[in-house]
């Protein structure tokens, strides 16, 4: 059997980008420099950079059928993500969003139409081989169903030989109640510069430091926070700092959180340790912020680029 496969459980959605010179006006017409579909979504994005990295990935969500889905699918097979595991629903649509790049300093606004697709649940996840994985990554949406699927996930590990247990992380993105409960499931938690700075924090140190008691025993907890680089903290104590890795010029910051997510588990999956994990996500993250789009963010020696 080939290498298992990290699988990514959350949103995928289209993405229309129009690239701007500059944020338009209210109650203007302007020409786009460029305007194109991706493919988007917080776990769609980082099966994305997954997929670039040369780690094998599986997506896990919901679409519903329809000519917007078809693209979806189409490009998941072209990125060679194993799409298998996506729930086909029979109400509501397929989330579309509507992006705005600034060329001019690369920032990114995003106006989501998220429909009644319903997300997946503790059900669906019954059908999923645990022995194809090695690690699951939840996008926190529906918490209370997704803790559901995490319980399945620390039973199998609790009767499978250590070397076969699955890695859980999660990342609480969004500013919702109902997410924070997920800061004691994950074995590594993502938590967003938007929901520490609600929470009262100012930078990454002091969020991870505030708010490490949340997380399970044993637990890293991760903030990334722009152009401010990232912070971790874990079991020992040690709040770990890597500085950002800004390109030359920022043109599309559309799903760099999603790429530092995708890379510091890519990188923890082959061995590394937490602060060259977030310094690689960091160097990734800042890849990305210099082209359009994720073609691009890999190239030459993976492993140097690793360790530089």
């Amino acid at each position: 059997m080939g290498e298992k496969r990290i699988l990514c459980v959350g949103l995928v959605c289209l993405d229309i980008i129009n690239v701007v010179e500059r944020y338009p006006e209210e109650d203007t017409d302007t020409r786009c420099l460029s305007q194109r579909w991706q493919r988007g979504g917080n776990a769609s994005n980082s099966c994305t950079v997954l997929s670039l990295l040369g780690a094998p990935c599986a997506f896990m969500g919901s679409l519903a059928p329809g000519h917007i889905a078809d693209f979806i699918m189409s490009d998941f097979s072209k990125r060679n993500i194993d799409a298998s595991n996506v729930r086909w629903q029979t109400l509501g649509d397929t989330p579309c969003a509507c992006c705005l790049v600034n060329i001019s300093n690369g920032a990114r606004t995003v106006t989501l139409y998220d429909t009644n697709l319903p997300d997946v649940t503790a059900n669906d996840f019954q059908n999923v081989d645990l022995t194809q994985y090695k690690w699951m990554h939840w996008e926190g949406r529906n918490a209370d169903e997704q803790i559901k699927m995490i319980h399945k996930v620390n039973d199998y590990n609790n009767i499978c030989p250590t070397d076969q247990r699955i890695t859980i992380s999660v990342e609480i993105e969004k500013e919702r109640e109902d997410l924070y409960q997920l800061f004691q499931y994950g074995e590594l938690v993502f938590v967003s510069k938007d929901v520490a700075r609600h929470l009262g924090y100012n930078s990454s140190a002091e969020a991870v430091a505030g708010l490490y008691p949340r997380v399970k025993s044993g637990a890293y907890l991760v903030c990334a926070w722009a152009e401010q680089g990232a912070d971790a903290l874990g079991p020992d104590g040690r709040v770990l700092h890597s500085p950002s890795f800004p390109p030359e010029t920022i043109v599309d910051t559309l799903g760099a959180g999603d790429t530092f997510n995708a890379s510091v588990i890519y990188a923890l999956s082959k061995g590394q340790t937490m602060e060259e994990a977030i310094t690689f996500g960091c160097r990734i993250a800042g890849k990305k912020c210099g082209v359009q789009g994720y073609d691009g963010i890999v190239s030459g020696d993976l492993h140097s680029f690793c360790h530089e």
